[in-house]
């Protein structure tokens, strides 16, 4: 059932103690069966954000609530999405959350295209730190992608979504194909194609996590093709590339911790815990030496540093030399226009588009535009 931000939702009677306690606002997202929408709690003015569940069938009951066990199940870290309530009806359930207004991080993805080892790092440790939090009561995910980790008001990570979370039974594994194409582990893919293999477990959110630095750091994913089937092979055979440019300036730590998530063998691959304790991570946490205070040959090294973040502020100031040969040979080379590009890519068809060094034009014709330029033209026509 699709709704509008105008709708009034049906089934208010048996829902009646939700509504005598918050006041729906906006909506924030829909789903096929579900809506996300603002809300206020009335006794405090709070913000929150409630996802409204329409049973369409047992199915979907048996998921929702097996969802909300595990969000209460795990809450009480600051990188997990918090359950603030939950009320339940014949034909609806209300699950009232912590509110994120800075919205998926896919979004913020787009906008930057790609983020440096700094930020990289920061969100990284946390979606790592919680994962582990997950692995260690013995829960798997099973879609971890930027989608489904919101940022909050102070851009700090929540992961969310736990629709295909399940609590594994001591040496239970998993066989059942879920998640989104591009993030799927090649043990999930296994299991679907051949009824022989072994199963999977919580390794599959490990690899999810390397696809995830992969895209952060490079702006693109590491397996992406317009074919699913060619794309899905790629994933199977751990077939990815550190491509020139983007990979260009990137850590040796972090190539090697991807090399070590992106492992096709689970049994081989970093287990959340080996992730955080990688050279990526340690650069964080490295301490400098005592030393001998020299008052005088501190003050020296003031005044040099002043005078070279004075020529660097003059420097970048100075456009790079590019010759009009080179710029219509491949534009893409430069940083600044490959983040034009990129970022225009991502308004106009919002969707991943870039496979390796080129844009890849079959994809960009074969994606519909997220969004009409040729109206929003128009219409700032209009308003000068």
């Amino acid at each position: 059932m699709a709704y509008d931000e105008t709708d009034e939702l049906p089934d208010r009677e048996k829902a009646r103690e939700f509504y005598s306690k918050y006041e729906l606002k906006d909506v924030l997202g829909k789903g096929i069966s579900s809506v996300v929408r603002k809300c206020i709690e009335k006794s405090s003015g709070k913000e929150y954000a409630v996802k409204i569940v329409e049973y369409s069938g047992p199915e979907l009951k048996e998921s929702t609530l097996r969802e909300i066990e595990i969000m209460k199940m795990i809450g009480g870290h600051p990188n997990i999405i918090e359950i603030h309530d939950t009320f339940e009806s014949d034909s609806f359930v209300f699950i009232v959350m912590q509110l994120c207004p800075n919205g998926e991080l896919f979004d913020h993805l787009t906008q930057v295209v790609c983020l440096s080892e700094k930020k990289t790092r920061f969100i990284m440790r946390n979606i790592l730190e919680a994962v582990l939090w997950l692995h260690k009561r013995n829960i798997v995910h099973r879609d971890l992608k930027p989608e489904n980790i919101l940022l909050d008001k102070d851009m700090n990570v929540k992961i969310s979504d736990f629709g295909f979370a399940v609590q594994l039974e001591d040496e239970q594994t998993l066989s059942d194909l879920c998640g989104t194409p591009g993030y799927l582990a090649p043990e999930t893919l296994y299991c679907s194609m051949y009824d022989n293999a072994s199963g999977y477990g919580m390794q599959v959110d490990m690899w999810a996590c390397g696809v995830i630095l992969f895209t952060l750091l490079s702006g693109s994913p590491p397996f992406w093709h317009r074919r699913q089937a060619i794309m899905l092979r790629m994933i199977m055979e751990g077939n990815y590339s550190f491509a020139s440019p983007e990979w260009d300036d990137v850590s040796e730590q972090a190539k090697d911790l991807i090399r070590n998530l992106l492992i096709v063998d689970p049994a081989k691959r970093f287990t959340a815990q080996q992730a955080l304790d990688s050279p990526f991570f340690a650069r964080d946490a490295q301490t400098k030496p005592d030393r001998v205070f020299y008052p005088r040959k501190t003050f020296k090294v003031y005044i040099l540093t002043v005078m070279v973040i004075q020529r660097l502020k003059t420097l970048k100031n100075k456009p790079q030399q590019i010759q009009v040969a080179e710029l219509v040979d491949n534009p893409y080379r430069f940083k600044t226009y490959r983040k034009i590009i990129d970022s225009a890519a991502f308004t106009i068809y919002g969707h991943w588009v870039k496979k390796g060094e080129q844009q890849n034009r079959a994809a960009l014709f074969e994606i519909e535009p997220k969004c009409d330029l040729k109206a929003m033209h128009v219409s700032r026509i209009e308003v000068n």
